[in-house]
């Protein structure tokens, strides 16, 4: 499947002469090795090797040989060697999950949306050095990567920059194999496997080079699944052992231990390789939104207008967009969409464009292969009805070989295998077929042949399945005995429904969808004539989609096999049952259903709907029980909002052991007003611990408690992805601070911490202060509606004058005093990093405006200050009004509900006819009447800096509106007027 971008290790039908590569290469390596006169695979090239000043046995000699042969086997492919920044730079990851180990690759793309769990990379030139100045350079390595991503592009790519000099410098040979050279062998020695890839080493073997690389490209091609648990050891080089077995012992090391190995592979054939053995693992990201552009104007460079439409469509539709991150799919989905657009459909076919299904976009491209839509001017030709014809013996023939390459795991055919299958030969020369099946020449003697993508075999093993088992006597999985009363294509599609739910591995998944696919309406109309009959699915459709749907079990969780029925439903345009969640989804209905049926496709529509990919919120009406079906899929939402569900402790350790996955996805997850206490808390605690994935975790509004919070801290202690926590209304108390405190000492991750209406003390707020001396991460600290008094604001004070992290400081009511403000507004001289600052509802007098003034005068960084319902007064305000000329930082001030009168509305129409950085003034619920709103008004006239102006509830009357009017018959800036009159006059202005 994956070998749709470029073929692999010994192929490439692109050289020059008339032999194939092999045999060029085979002939080449020959001549190195003195053979060049002996067998006809000699090429006619002059031997130059007496011109060397190295010489024809220098061990340089033979490398530089090597490097030459390495490079000839893939002239032709000028795009490689140099690899595209996706290609360049591998993800760093850890170890396979769940998901990649046992579900189909489209799968694992659906469920992450395209995304790629890990943010470390490695440079393809780094692959195989040490992490670090202490560490040592791996010996097996292993990279991943669905089908079709470009494992086998990344490795040819690798061995020519290596052959030119450009990587892997260290490495004095490197031996690139692909499992499909390796398949036609029985039995292999370790000398035998080297000397077939590089027979010029004669009898040094591998002893001159200083350091080897073996490359095995394709494990999941491999035709006998590895097996390190009954592999018998061996460690004789001249053994001949079975294949299998010789991998094993070299990825062992029992053979060729000191020889570095690369292997890459799909994922879940990766798992065959014990974590243990494994010293590094890589993955290949998809591609992004900007590379699938590319990828799509390279098919069409020289048409804007074909391209503009193709990626419109491919963006239209979610699922087809997730899927073009496959390099292979995204080809082959651009080729599909190009042709349709080129060969604008009758009138009659109107209604089958663009695709909204997988197996729609597969038939187009069957009829693009077929080479034309078989209606032109409305009329069948007989150049028509003969590639009609062609096409179904096509599915006659490849599709059996497909279907039984599927239901055995094998991807990679040889001539053997066609003739086994009755696949003429001839055939296999024909435009049609080369759409969909390519010849690879290989090391060995006979070529190899695989479809070009396994999704276009799961399409092809379908349509013949489908074909097949409306004449069947038998089951066609096993070719066994059917009993005759229960012939007939529904019992033959059962069957393969029932083995697709019963795959581990969900490599059935897709076949299912395509195979039902096939039955709904626009395939049927798409295919008729070719390869299917006109209408025949109508006697079949209803019945099927009873049948899928009576395959949705009550499960206690929602399984991928399950959702992969809802994508059937999907493909036979059977959608009524997942239109239903979904409308019920963004209504807030889901309490109501609470079916298997439901929660499939709730499980359905949190990987594929538009109303999930941003957030999915399930606040309101999740229950425990319809909460533990979905946990599988829970784990790859990136935003999970589950508020307001009145979830208690036992819950919380459902949610720990998702988001202790190594799957888990979760970035964001909102618990806020649930029933949460300690030991519930405990249990998410637990999970952060091994957590890589959270940045936001709400639990604002529960119950946890200081035991809950010293839990939460001794995780924070060790997790190094959490940045924002919020313990709102939790009853914490000075105790819980405490912890919480113990953790910023060494947390460098944490940047927002709510703490708000948490019973917080002197006690508490001074270990915070102490911790903020140390903490440089925090940004943002939530500390309203607590008790801290003039204590606790003058240990932050000390703080602020040593930390230079805080950038948001909310104190709102906090019986804070001019005391308290003088200590904190004497930090604020010298601190250089807070920005905004809420001191709301304290009790700040006109003395504490003094000091506030004094502040203001000399910072230079506070944007944002709120005092709002404090006791300033018209004295307080004035003076703040005299420092708001000077200052030249702030940009919103609130003095709502602050005793405010004329007086100090003059003084600030004053100081705002000379400042130029305000913005925003709230003056609302301040008595300054008409007087102070006239001040205010003449201010407007020469301001161009304020934007927002509030005046609600101030004593404004006519004479005080309209000098506001005639002030924004000249202003040009203020966007927003808010001016509520006493005489019930309301003006508002917004831009």
């Amino acid at each position: 499947m994956r070998k749709q971008e470029v073929r692999t290790g010994g192929e490439t039908g692109q050289g020059h002469s008339a032999s194939s590569p092999a045999e060029q290469v085979k002939a080449l390596v020959d001549l190195l090795a003195g053979k060049g006169g002996q067998g006809s695979l000699a090429p006619q090239t002059p031997d130059r090797a007496l011109d060397s000043p190295l010489g024809p046995h220098s061990n340089d000699w033979r490398i530089q040989k090597h490097r030459e042969a390495l490079l000839s086997r893939v002239r032709g492919s000028p795009e490689l060697g140099s690899p595209s920044p996706r290609l360049s730079s591998l993800l760093l990851v850890e170890g396979l999950t769940d998901l990649q180990l046992k579900e189909h690759d489209f799968t694992q793309v659906e469920a992450t949306r395209g995304g790629w769990r890990s943010t470390k990379t490695i440079a393809l030139d780094r692959l195989f050095l040490p992490l670090s100045r202490v560490s040592i350079p791996p010996r097996i390595s292993i990279t991943i990567g669905v089908a079709g991503v470009g494992k086998t592009t990344l490795v040819r790519d690798f061995v020519c920059l290596w052959a030119r000099g450009q990587v892997g410098k260290d490495f004095s040979l490197v031996l690139p194999l692909s499992f499909r050279d390796l398949n036609p062998h029985e039995k292999l020695s370790a000398d035998r496997l080297v000397r077939s890839v590089f027979p010029h080493i004669g009898e040094l073997g591998l002893a001159g080079a200083t350091r080897v690389l073996l490359i095995l490209d394709g494990l999941d091609e491999c035709k006998t699944p590895l097996d390190f648990s009954n592999t018998v050891a061996c460690t004789d080089p001249k053994k001949e052992i079975q294949v299998d077995h010789l991998i094993t012992n070299i990825i062992r090391g029992n053979l060729f231990p000191e020889v570095s190995v690369w292997v890459t592979s799909r994922p879940s054939a990766a798992g065959q390789i014990p974590g243990g053995l494994v010293d590094r693992m890589t993955e290949i990201r998809g591609f992004n939104d900007e590379e699938i552009q590319v990828c799509l104007e390279q098919l069409f460079p020289e048409d804007q207008v074909l391209l503009g439409w193709v990626l419109s469509q491919v963006q239209a539709d979610r699922a087809l967009y997730l899927m073009c991150t496959i390099p292979a799919f995204c080809r082959l989905t651009g080729l599909a969409l190009g042709h349709l657009c080129r060969n604008k459909p009758e009138p009659q076919d109107t209604e089958l464009w663009p695709p909204r299904t997988l197996c729609e976009l597969y038939s187009w491209y069957f009829r693009m292969a077929l080479g034309g839509e078989g209606q032109e001017k409305g009329k069948a030709s007989p150049r028509i009805e003969q590639l009609a014809h062609g096409g179904r013996k096509m599915v006659g023939t490849l599709g059996r070989l497909a279907f039984h390459g599927l239901v055995k795991k094998k991807y990679v055919f040889y001539e053997p295998d066609l003739k086994a299958f009755g696949v003429d030969l001839a055939l296999l020369q024909s435009a049609l077929c080369s759409c969909f099946l390519q010849r690879e020449e290989s090391l060995a003697s006979s070529a190899a042949y695989c479809f070009t993508h396994l999704s276009l075999q799961e399409f092809v093993a379908a349509t013949y399945y489908y074909s097949a088992s409306k004449k069947a006597i038998f089951d066609l999985f096993t070719e066994g005995g059917v009993s005759w009363p229960r012939l007939g294509f529904l019992t033959h599609f059962r069957g393969a429904a029932q083995r697709a739910m019963q795959a581990e591995d969900g490599r059935l998944d897709v076949f299912l969808r395509f195979l039902s696919g096939l039955l709904s309406p626009r395939v049927n109309a798409l295919l008729a004539g070719s390869l299917l009959a006109q209408g025949e699915h109508q006697g079949y459709r209803a019945q099927v989609a009873e049948l899928l749907q009576g395959c949705l079990r009550h499960d206690t969780a929602v399984c991928a096999r399950a959702i992969n029925v809802l994508h059937c439903l999907h493909e036979l345009q059977h959608t009524e049952l997942a239109r239903g969640v979904e409308e019920a989804l963004e209504s807030g209905g889901l309490a109501r259903l609470t079916g298997p049926h439901h929660r499939t496709a709730l499980a359905y529509l949190l990987q594929v709907s538009d109303t999930c990919a941003q957030e999915v919120n399930l606040s309101l009406h999740l229950s425990q029980g319809v909460l533990q079906s979905l946990l599988p899929q829970l784990l790859y939402c990136r935003s999970l909002r589950l508020d307001t569900n009145q979830f208690q402790d036992p819950v919380m350790e459902l949610l720990g052991s998702v988001l202790s996955g190594k799957d888990c996805r979760i970035q964001r997850i909102s618990l806020a007003e649930n029933q949460i206490s300690n030991k519930g808390a405990k249990a998410l605690a637990r999970s952060l611990l091994v957590n890589r994935s959270l940045t936001t975790l709400d639990l604002r509004s529960n119950s946890i408690g200081p035991q809950g919070a010293k839990a939460l801290a001794d995780a924070l202690k060790i997790n190094r992805t959490l940045a924002s926590l919020s313990l709102q209304s939790n009853t914490i108390r000075d105790d819980g601070a405490r912890s919480i405190a113990e953790a910023l000492g060494t947390n460098r991750t944490l940047s927002v911490l709510h703490l708000q209406k948490n019973t917080i003390g002197p006690v508490g707020t001074q270990r915070m202060a102490d911790a903020l001396k140390q903490n440089k991460s925090l940004k943002e600290l939530m500390f309203s509606s607590n008790s801290m008094g003039d204590g606790g604001a003058k240990a932050l004070a000390e703080a602020l004058k040593v930390n230079q992290g805080l950038e948001n400081l909310d104190l709102q009511s906090n019986s804070i005093s001019d005391a308290g403000v003088a200590a904190l507004m004497g930090a604020l001289c010298t601190n250089q990093t807070l920005l905004s600052l809420n001191l709301r509802e304290n009790s700040i007098s006109p003395e504490g405006a003094q000091d506030l003034a004094h502040a203001l005068c000399t910072n230079s960084t506070l944007k944002n200050l709120d005092l709002t319902a404090n006791l300033l007064h018209d004295e307080g305000a004035q003076a703040i009004a005299v420092a708001v000329r000077e200052n030249r930082a702030l940009t919103s001030l609130h003095l709502q509900w602050n005793f405010i009168q004329a007086g100090a509305a003059k003084a600030l129409g004053q100081a705002l006819q000379l400042n130029r950085s305000l913005t925003s003034l709230d003056l609302q619920e301040n008595a300054i009447g008409d007087e102070g709103a006239s001040a205010v008004a003449s201010a407007l006239k020469a301001n161009t800096a304020l934007t927002a102006l509030y005046l609600q509830v101030a004593s404004i009357g006519a004479p005080g509106a309209q000098a506001l009017g005639e002030a924004l018959a000249v202003n040009r800036t203020l966007e927003i007027l808010d001016c509520h009159c006493a005489l019930g006059f309301l003006f508002f202005l917004s831009a």
